[in-house]
């Protein structure tokens, strides 16, 4: 499809302005309108021609689960995503039970966020959590990797590109370059091929690839 058209609906003028941001340097993604409560996006919705809501859970008026529910009756066929603070798993399953097609936690890089939008629109995946949800933590990791990390790690040794690899996590090629340094910092390399073999020694190319 061409530009995506986005509804944002976030209470926190900075939080908006960091999204506005972010969306005026995309090439096929557009901010259409935005609301500040949950009140008054259904109406804006029902005004604007959009194909995407980007949802914050905490909206004062009427909360983003009850946004949720309004868009899913008067609106099917629009995809949302969820902007959110909150890591409560209970919280993100009812949002996917309600119809959320994402749920981003505010603590990715607002870079990051076109990339998944556009992974959602063109139904390249069902659902799409960027929430830390597993529960081990990094120091039980090798090398002391972050949980991105280790996947970035996981992806190159299959031998993806960072664009491939961007596509894979959901994330914008800055990032991808991003944790791939971390990699080389935290494990002690320099390079792809020493990043390959420390992760052939740990049977980390086998233990940890995709299913």
């Amino acid at each position: 499809m061409g530009t995506i058209r986005v509804i944002l609906a976030e209470d926190h003028a900075l939080m908006r302005d960091a999204v506005k941001l972010v969306f005026d340097q995309a090439e096929d993604v557009e901010l259409v309108g935005e609301v500040a409560n949950g009140h008054d996006l259904l109406p804006l919705v029902n005004r604007l021609p959009a194909d995407f809501v980007l949802l914050d859970v905490q909206l004062p008026g009427l909360d983003g689960l009850g946004c949720l529910e309004a868009l899913a009756e008067h609106h099917p066929k629009l995809k949302v995503a969820m902007l959110s603070a909150v890591e409560d798993p209970q919280v993100i399953k009812s949002a996917f039970r309600r119809g959320a097609r994402g749920y981003i936690l505010k603590s990715v890089n607002p870079f990051d966020l076109p990339a998944a939008i556009r992974q959602i629109v063109d139904g390249t995946v069902i659902h799409l959590s960027l929430a830390a949800q597993d529960g081990d933590s990094p120091a039980t990791r090798p090398g002391g990797l972050s949980e991105k990390e280790l996947a970035v790690l996981v992806e190159l040794c299959h031998g993806h590109t960072n664009k491939q690899i961007a596509v894979s996590l959901w994330l914008s090629e800055q990032t991808v370059k991003f944790h791939l340094r971390n990699v080389y910092r935290k494990l002690g390399i320099r390079s792809r091929t020493e990043a390959l073999r420390y992760a052939y020694e740990h049977d980390l190319a086998t233990t940890l690839a995709p299913a």
